[in-house]
């Protein structure tokens, strides 16, 4: 067995847990942390991935998870991102299907148990990584380093920036990807349970399989095989200097006879394997991201990249430091590119290089064995894992994504407990002690107050105003979200603040359109509308909110080429054909009119307004057979709808089939007894058909709804004269 001997674990400021009390206790901080986002609602990117992704509808044949990306897009459109996460699909579909829909609770609950598991599963990393592989007589694994690889388990379970990954459902691929990480090196380790010379094949190909279904979680995982690649490279056959037992080894005897070369080659094909199935699967062809997504990728030059890039790095690491200042997105301007020499900030990436070249420095040349041994593995879980979000071997589409930095914080919490089983050695033990403590209860307290922020979409938006107040999606989403709950004016004011920030944020532009134009602010909203097709001219929903301003505005002829760009960058648009067809029955072109609403019905069966539309255009042109057809058409696809029923009632009354009418006027007030139209049209039919008391009731309901009901007034006046008149004729 390879033995290590940690002596500073000794000296960790923590009480000697058993196995089961220390998994126990672990579990208890990663659930305290995020207990309380168990009842949040679905928020920002859970929209996308969650509630618009017809791949979680049990109607949706189950081979499509394996055709699409994580969003529901084909792999090989254009606007696809190319992340391809099947299983962690296959999870959200689970959940759908278990709570019988779209209810976050139970999606927000299996997060929270995961990363529970994640960080259980952490002490046993943690432990091999730190005290070696040692096992008894029985073959059952000991743990060597139990109070430092409990305390690292706890500052990984209780980081708050593991936030994004465990609130926001979308996270679940980082979870899983890391249980899977997870699994896949405690594998590859059972491997050398024969000794470091005698290792078994059939454990390394399950570790590399392992790796192939953290894959198919998140694309990070592929990371799990470098780190082992690493640790193979600095895994001492026994308590011996890393460098130098790594030197003598590879010479080419040595490498034979230790195994090492054949675990590298293995790992090596297996990996190459993964990575061309990923490439092919992609479409042999990265996503393509824009400069809004990460600007440091759009630089002018590559010194500029490379400055920017770094400053990025420097930015993830102190949010492992310190992760006070977290937010759901930091792109569009929430961290300005550095352009010169002299920007105070480039003092930052100087900053993180100085740190980790003495990180690196101790790592390989330090007397101790213990501090080399530490840092290394610390060094290679906290860097490798960062990778594929590093920008080094292809594009990201973000600037600073929290969710990446979740199997790299294991390397950071390594290191912290490292630090403080050293601070522990050289330092007063009980000032040490208290120092460990306060740090565990403020990242608690930290974690819990940001899974708070994750509850709802409302309060996530709110509190990243003040952590990046010159990004323009943050006042985006917070209009957005203004806007969605009713609120316009103070909706006007963020939009407003968003365009300004980023001139060409053509959806602030777009919704702040919209919502001049339902206020009758029609000039601005077409400048608005206007620019945002010119910006893009491909963005479909502007060219058709652009048409719906023209129409208002009377500009006909401009409306009807704007609809017409609409459908031509978007082909399947019902909402277009709708609105279409409500400027041409606005122009008295019926046929086009029809047509286009039909058009509509046929791209979305369930659309009610075109299908109503249609009855009620050939009932006012005097088609009243075709819009009984029609009616009865659209109630077999949306049997429910009391519009439909209440048009088609209408059309019925009108050619006399009284019984026929007065089923389909009762049964929409079934489903919405409130409609003053509704019931004042009912009582016209108990009027022509001679029911005058039951046309008397459902007049004065409808009035009592709507005393300003036009025409019923008249109506009811009208049948009170006629019953005086039948009264004094029995009298």
């Amino acid at each position: 067995c390879v033995i290590w001997d940690p002596y500073w674990d000794h000296h960790i400021p923590l009480p000697k847990l058993g196995p089961l009390h220390s998994r126990l206790v672990t579990a208890f901080v990663a659930l305290i942390c995020f207990i309380n986002s168990y009842d949040g609602d679905f928020v920002f990117d859970d929209s996308e991935a969650i509630i618009n992704n017809k791949d979680l509808n049990p109607d949706t044949p189950l081979s499509n998870i394996w055709k699409n990306d994580f969003w529901g897009s084909n792999l090989n459109s254009n606007s696809s991102y190319k992340s391809y996460r099947p299983l962690t699909v296959l999870t959200f579909r689970i959940n759908y299907l278990l709570a019988g829909g779209l209810h976050p609770i139970g999606f927000h609950v299996l997060n929270i148990a995961l990363h529970c598991v994640i960080s259980v599963l952490m002490i046993d990393v943690f432990a091999i990584l730190i005290g070696g592989l040692v096992h008894d007589g029985r073959g059952v694994k000991l743990n060597l380093s139990p109070k430092a690889s409990f305390l690292a388990a706890l500052f990984f379970a209780a980081h708050p920036v593991h936030t994004e990954s465990v609130a926001g459902i979308v996270g679940r691929a980082d979870l899983l990807c890391a249980l899977f990480f997870q699994l896949s090196f405690m594998v590859y380790c059972k491997a050398f349970q024969g000794g470091d010379k005698k290792f078994s094949v059939l454990w390394i190909f399950s570790s590399i399989l392992l790796c192939a279904v953290a894959m198919l979680c998140k694309e990070q995982g592929i990371t799990v095989l470098v780190s082992e690649n690493m640790v193979s490279l600095f895994w001492p056959k026994r308590s011996l200097d890393l460098v130098s037992t790594f030197f003598f080894s590879t010479q080419i005897g040595g490498l034979v006879s230790s195994g090492l070369l054949m675990r590298l080659a293995l790992l090596f094909l297996g990996g190459s394997f993964l990575l061309y199935a990923r490439w092919r699967i992609m479409g042999t062809g990265p996503p393509s991201f824009t400069e809004v997504d990460n600007p440091a990728s759009f630089a002018e030059n590559v010194i500029l990249r490379i400055v920017n890039y770094n400053y990025y790095y420097s930015l993830n690491a102190w949010l492992l430091l310190c992760p006070w200042w977290l937010c759901f997105d930091w792109s569009m301007g929430c961290v300005p590119l550095i352009k010169s020499a002299t920007d105070w900030r480039i003092v930052w990436p100087l900053l993180l290089w100085c740190c980790l070249m003495g990180l690196v420095y101790q790592a390989l040349c330090s007397q101790d064995s213990n501090k080399r041994r530490t840092l290394t593995f610390g060094l290679v879980l906290l860097v490798i894992p960062f990778l594929p979000a590093s920008n080094l071997f292809f594009r990201v589409g973000f600037v600073i994504a929290e969710r990446v930095l979740y199997i790299s914080s294991a390397g950071y919490c390594l290191i912290l407990a490292y630090t403080v089983g050293y601070c522990s050695c050289n330092w007063k033990k009980h000032k040490v002690s208290a120092a460990t403590l306060t740090l565990l209860c403020v990242n608690v307290a930290r974690s819990a107050q940001r899974s708070q922020h994750w509850r709802s979409e409302q309060s996530l938006f709110t509190s990243a105003l003040s952590v990046c107040p010159l990004n323009a999606k943050v006042h985006y989403n917070v209009g957005k979200n203004l806007a969605d709950r009713g609120n316009q004016s103070a909706a006007i004011k963020y939009y407003r603040e968003a365009v300004r920030l980023h001139p060409k944020y053509v959806h602030a532009m777009n919704n702040l359109g919209n919502i001049l134009k339902e206020r009758n602010e029609l000039k601005e909203a077409e400048e608005l509308l206007s620019s945002a097709v010119h910006i893009q001219p491909d963005f479909a929903a502007a060219w058709m909110n652009l048409g719906i301003v023209q129409n208002s505005l009377k500009k006909f002829d401009e409306a009807e080429q704007s609809y017409w760009n609409a459908i031509r960058f978007r082909k399947k648009y019902p909402d277009c054909y709708y609105n279409l067809g409500r400027l041409y029955a606005d122009l008295n072109r019926s046929i086009d009119a029809l047509n286009t609403w039909r058009n509509a019905t046929m791209l979305k069966p369930d659309h009610s307004l075109a299908w109503n539309n249609m009855v009620i255009l050939l009932d006012n042109t005097g088609n009243l057979a075709q819009a009984e057809l029609i009616g009865k058409e659209a109630l077999k696809i949306l049997p429910k709808d009391h519009t439909i029923m209440f048009s088609l009632a209408n059309v019925l009354g009108k050619q006399e089939k009284y019984k026929e009418s007065e089923g389909f006027f009762l049964n929409a007030l079934k489903i919405n007894p409130n409609v003053a139209s509704c019931h004042g049209n009912l009582a016209v039919l108990y009027h022509r058909w001679g029911k005058l008391d039951l046309a008397k009731r459902h007049y004065e309901l409808s009035l009592r709804l709507d005393p300003s009901a036009p025409g019923t007034k008249e109506n009811y006046n009208m049948l009170k004269r006629k019953l005086k008149q039948r009264q004094r004729t029995v009298g």
